[in-house]
């Protein structure tokens, strides 16, 4: 078998059943709403509402919000019948094993542990600086030297609650699906209910002056900001990887992912309101427009209250994220491109236990040692790129005769609107900077050297007779 018929070698969808059967299905609609929420509001929604506004979009962000949203929402269609068709663990990167070739497929899962791992890191340190801020008001304190990334210079030498949360969600994790989920659930409420409780207190000082003009940067601006606040939607793709533990996943799978980026549009759209009400957009450019604003109405006990929404924003996420990641490196274990302990399931509690531990040590150890403000642009190429892969296979998973999907969820206008998906993903994909660009490739040349030097020889297709193989692929196109 020649290289290049071995890297676009298909996997067999009945063998991701097969392997996936062992997970427990007890997830329903609400709970991958819960944890689409979690993933997608975090601290974005005290923040960027009015920093976006002050300097690019003015009151017109809440434009810019349902044109991000339109943007994202091609793109969330596609994952919904992909979902619904391929209810499997991994995501984009099972997805482009089943539909592209095992070479695609490693370099969606390669592309989306950037996004998982970063993005949890990222948050754990930012998650840290809201509880030390939260626990200051108690006159307690974190040591100096447990307090920051690794830096003995300035007298640092791990951050100790962005280790210890991050361990927290582990232990939360391994109690079970269900217990996880039920917990997780209960603050998304929570926070969904700061989120109400600042648009209440807020609504009742609004000033229908502070909206005029209504776009004060012209057209332009509002694009510019939606082009922004696009990265406040994503997120909702890591519902995806919950398929394999789903409940009736052909109707689940749609009504979570799309119920995600309605809610959540929703949430942008009256906070946004609210927010440019309240105050003049041009004093919104602050590190905590929200807490700000509450603050200029002389509402200090609801500033205090966003900062526990703040925390529960970023908790939430984590634990979608840690989810997802250990379920993405269960499914790249369980075809043997990484080492095959990592796709083993336990037996008494149904879970990927060694997946989770990795994934846990290694975003501990990131977040907690490391300084990661120059590296978060990476999660948004890395989502980008499974966006533009899930969007375009749409086409090919159509004509595959050998997956059917008569009763799933499928793109409308097909194929329009995939087409346009991938378009604006590649738009969006070209307004991230050079050095955003750099390490993606040094990250991408890091999995080519994994793949060719590790991966393929180990993988589950390489194991496989390469003439019953050829035919398979050939059954598949």
């Amino acid at each position: 078998m020649s290289l290049r018929e071995r890297v676009t070698r298909k996997e067999d969808l009945s063998r991701y059943l097969d392997q996936d059967q062992h997970f427990e299905k007890t997830l329903g609609s609400s709970d991958l709403i819960a944890m689409g929420v979690g993933a997608v509001i975090g601290t974005g929604i005290f923040i960027l509402p009015g920093t976006v506004a002050a300097v690019h979009s003015g009151p017109g962000i809440v434009l810019s919000f349902v044109l991000a949203a339109i943007v994202c929402s091609t793109a969330a269609m596609c994952y919904a019948e992909f979902s619904s068709a391929l209810p499997i663990a991994g995501s984009a990167y099972s997805f482009g094993n089943v539909i592209f070739g095992e070479g695609t497929g490693w370099f969606l899962g390669w592309s989306l542990i950037l996004e998982y791992m970063l993005a949890v890191a990222a948050v754990s340190t930012g998650f840290a600086s809201y509880f030390n801020s939260f626990i200051a008001g108690f006159n307690l304190h974190i040591p100096q030297a447990f307090n920051g990334p690794f830096d003995p210079a300035h007298g640092t030498y791990f951050n100790l609650v962005a280790v210890l949360i991050v361990w927290f969600i582990f232990w939360l994790l391994s109690r079970g699906v269900s217990t996880s989920m039920k917990i997780n659930n209960l603050m998304v409420v929570i926070k969904i209910a700061i989120i109400i409780l600042f648009l209440l207190v807020g609504a009742f000082y609004i000033k229908p002056s502070n909206w005029t003009p209504f776009a004060p940067f012209g057209s332009k601006g509002i694009f510019t900001g939606a082009s922004l606040v696009f990265f406040a939607y994503l997120g909702f793709d890591c519902v995806s990887a919950a398929a394999a533990e789903v409940k009736q996943p052909e109707k689940n799978m749609p009504r979570g992912i799309i119920g995600t980026l309605v809610i959540c549009t929703v949430l942008y759209m009256l906070v946004s309101i609210v927010l440019t009400g309240m105050v003049k957009y041009t004093k919104l450019n602050v590190g905590n427009p929200v807490a700000f604003a509450l603050q200029l109405v002389h509402q200090n006990w609801a500033a205090g209250v966003i900062s526990i929404g703040a925390m529960l924003g970023m908790f939430t996420m984590m634990v979608s994220m840690i989810y997802s990641a250990s379920r993405l490196i269960y499914s790249i274990g369980r075809d043997g491109l990484f080492p095959k302990f990592l796709g083993k399931i336990n037996d008494k509690n149904h879970l990927p236990q060694h997946s989770m531990l990795v994934v846990t040590i290694i975003i501990s150890l990131t977040g907690g040692m490391l300084s990661l403000d120059q590296l978060t642009n990476l999660v948004n190429i890395g989502t980008l790129m499974a966006f533009t892969f899930v969007s375009a296979g749409i086409i090919p998973l159509r004509k595959r005769k050998d997956i059917p999907n008569e009763n799933g969820f499928k793109v409308p206008f097909y194929p329009v609107l995939p087409i346009i998906s991938v378009l604006l993903c590649i738009l969006m994909l070209t307004q991230l900077s050079k050095e955003t660009w750099l390490m993606f490739l040094i990250w991408l040349v890091l999995g080519i050297v994994i793949y060719f030097g590790y991966g393929i020889k180990h993988s589950q297709l390489a194991q496989k007779d390469p003439v019953s193989q050829n035919g398979a692929s050939k059954k598949a196109e």
